[in-house]
C-alpha cells in the first residue's frame, strides 16, 4: 500500500517539475523575444535617426528571421528601401535564418561582451541557414551601434 501512496506522490511532483519547467521555459522564451524585438526596434530607430548609421543600410536590401528551435520565439528584420522593419511574425524568402538552441542561447548570445558566431556554431548554440555574409553585416552593425553609444567608438 505504501508503494502505491509512493508512486502517486511521486508521479504528481514530477508532473508539478514538469509543469514549472515548461513555465520556466515559456517565460525565459518571452523573455528573449521581447529582449531581441526591443534591441531590433532601438536598431531601427537608430538608422532612421542617425544619418551616419543609416549609410549601412545604403541600397541594402535582406530579409533576417531570428528564432528558437521550438519557434516560441520569432522576430524577423526587413531592411529595404534604406529602412529596417521589425516583426514578430515568421517570414518567408529570407536571406538567412539564424536558429537559438532554446531563450537561454539567444539571451546569452544577445548580452555576451564578444559575440562569438563562429564559437555559437560550434556548439550548436546557434545554427544558420542561408548566407553567411548577412550575419557578419548584422553583427558588424550592432557592434558598431553598441560602441558608438558607449563613447567606445
Amino acid at each position: 500500500m505504501w508503494n502505491k501512496v509512493l508512486n502517486i506522490i511521486m508521479m504528481r511532483s514530477q508532473r508539478a517539475k514538469n509543469a514549472a519547467d515548461n513555465f520556466l521555459q515559456t517565460v525565459q522564451s518571452e523573455k528573449a523575444e521581447g529582449f531581441l524585438e526591443v534591441l531590433l526596434n532601438l536598431m531601427s530607430l537608430v538608422l532612421y535617426l542617425d544619418k551616419d548609421f543609416r549609410k549601412n543600410i545604403k541600397n541594402f536590401n535582406a530579409r533576417y528571421l531570428f528564432c528558437s528551435q521550438d519557434r516560441k520565439i520569432t522576430v524577423a528584420a526587413i531592411f529595404n528601401d534604406n529602412n529596417m522593419k521589425v516583426s514578430k511574425k515568421e517570414i518567408d524568402n529570407t536571406n538567412i535564418t539564424v536558429i537559438f538552441r532554446n531563450g537561454k542561447s539567444l539571451m546569452g548570445f544577445l548580452l555576451s561582451p564578444k559575440p562569438d558566431i563562429l564559437g555559437s556554431l560550434l556548439s550548436q548554440d546557434i545554427t544558420i541557414d542561408g548566407n553567411l555574409n548577412y550575419i557578419y553585416k548584422f553583427a558588424y552593425m550592432s557592434k558598431h551601434l553598441q560602441l558608438k553609444y558607449t563613447g567606445k567608438l
